[in-house]
């Protein structure tokens, strides 16, 4: 809930279509136990070909040049499915990504670099993390910035 509500801001300050990347099969609370070395998410997160399943596709991505790309903070990386979604679309030739995360306590640390890998074509702009609760001002001030 944290990144969709970054999405949210970020959507309505640049008057941009919001897109969720939802997977085929949900996460439970079970699943995302980072205490638990079988839950789903550790297990895709320590194999490096995991790539879940996307319930639904983007109509028209490649019309795009600017993608904000958000996801939260996984084991240090960005969840598996990041990579399943960038390696199943095609992408407007020279289309800038800008990734953000959330994260009670990681950096952006190296996710998006890890993530070029899958759309090596685009323009990646550095990444800014956000904490749960980050005021709107503060997200849109970053976008500002940005001078896209």
């Amino acid at each position: 809930k944290n990144t969709k509500a970054i999405a949210e801001y970020i959507s309505e300050h640049t008057e941009s279509v919001l897109y969720e990347i939802v997977p085929e099969t949900p996460y439970t609370n079970e699943d995302i136990n980072y205490e638990d070395n079988s839950s789903r998410t550790s297990i895709e997160q320590n194999d490096p070909n995991s790539r879940p399943a996307i319930a639904s596709t983007i109509d028209h991505i490649e019309q795009y040049d600017t993608i904000y790309l958000g996801y939260p903070i996984w084991w240090g990386q960005a969840p598996k499915i990041m990579y399943t979604f960038l390696e199943s679309v095609t992408l407007k030739e020279n289309a800038t990504i800008v990734p953000f995360v959330t994260s009670g306590s990681s950096p952006i640390g190296s996710s998006a670099q890890n993530l070029k890998q899958s759309a090596p074509s685009a323009k990646w702009l550095e990444g800014q993390r956000f904490a749960a609760g980050t005021d709107k001002s503060v997200v849109n001030e970053w976008i500002d910035s940005l001078n896209l």
